[in-house]
């Protein structure tokens, strides 16, 4: 029987502007359910303690979950870990996206095992990390303010000098084959590669 990881906070990010698409992105249905109802169901299984940051909690706050508003405002989603590490009770947080409809909950739990020894917990892609699908420490906290304060807000610049365990593809690939769990969705054309945009209805915004 899976139990909820240990000493960890499950986060989901959906501070996003949609800025290249008229609908909510956690909303978008996807097989038939929402992707912000899926990935709380994977949630609640991982974690006792589950977040979303945003800046839009009128459209959440129906959940039940604790929404959190960014420390700063400064734009990005480093800024949303920063907050999600500064409101957490546990040492660590997982982090993902509001608009990936995919997660793994067994590539999840891999990557909680790989824990130890690191400031972050990351997988990669084409050569590329993915920071909206990783573990991140609190041991990070100062540094992330202090370049947040510096207008340094690319996560991935930000990783360069930090422990990061970086996962394989051929780790990730044993678990998650077709690497489902780093698709997002950013445009139309990204919802209707994942599934049939016609027979499905998104939640479009005023």
């Amino acid at each position: 029987m899976n139990t909820t990881l240990k000493n960890c906070t499950g986060v989901i990010l959906a501070g996003g502007e949609n800025t290249r698409m008229p609908v909510l992105k956690a909303f978008i249905e996807v097989n038939g359910e929402k992707i912000i109802d899926r990935n709380l169901k994977i949630f609640k299984r991982l974690f006792k303690e589950t977040f979303i940051v945003t800046n839009q909690p009128e459209f959440y706050s129906y959940l039940g979950i604790p929404l959190l508003g960014d420390v700063y405002d400064v734009r990005g989603p480093m800024t949303g870990i920063f907050t999600a590490l500064l409101n957490s009770s546990n040492r660590w947080v997982f982090i993902s996206a509001c608009d990936m409809p995919f997660i793994n909950e067994q590539l999840i739990r891999y990557m909680a095992s790989k824990r130890d020894g690191y400031e972050v917990v990351v997988g990669e892609e084409g050569g590329f990390l993915e920071p909206l699908f990783a573990f991140y420490s609190k041991q990070l906290i100062p540094s992330m303010e202090k370049a947040i304060l510096a207008s340094k807000t690319g996560v991935k610049d930000f990783l360069n000098n930090k422990m990061v365990k970086c996962l394989s593809i051929e780790e990730i690939k044993n678990i998650d084959a077709e690497l489902k769990s780093f698709i997002n969705l950013n445009t139309l054309e990204d919802i209707e590669r994942v599934r049939g945009l016609k027979e499905e209805k998104c939640l479009v915004l005023e």
